[in-house]
């Protein structure tokens, strides 16, 4: 009978510790994507004020985005991952508009699109911000 229960409780901490680690690297992932959008999004935003664009090529700022969404494809939700891809093509079209159009709404919904996809894949438990 001890046996059996130390067996039984060996097995949920095993349980946890693997939730905790897949937690993890969700959030690993979910960092490295908004990192690399919050890039992007200096470059449009700098754009719009009419201000120099910063010294790295923005080439290389599209690119580390595209593979940082792919991160988050391979580790969240299906719906975390959707909202990613939508939200990495919207930055990618206003990247490619050198004139800033009615993309920012766009650009805007679908960052909290991801945002609220991405917390519910970490199973916080919380209310949706209200936007």
């Amino acid at each position: 009978m001890g046996q059996h229960l130390a067996t039984r409780v060996e097995v949920q901490r095993d349980q946890r510790q693997r939730a905790e680690a897949e937690r993890s690297e969700r959030k690993e992932a979910i960092l490295g994507f908004l990192g690399a959008a919050q890039r992007v999004e200096l470059i449009l935003d700098r754009r719009k004020l009419g201000l120099a664009a910063p010294e790295d090529p923005e080439d290389e700022k599209l690119h580390d985005l595209w593979l940082a969404k792919k991160a988050v494809e391979l580790v969240c939700s299906h719906e975390a991952a959707q909202a990613a891809h939508d939200y990495t093509d919207a930055l990618h079209v206003c990247m490619r508009n050198t004139v800033v159009t009615g993309q920012s709404t766009s650009k805007r919904e679908r960052r909290y699109a991801f945002m609220e996809a991405a917390r519910d894949g970490q199973e916080s438990g919380r209310p949706r911000i209200r936007r």
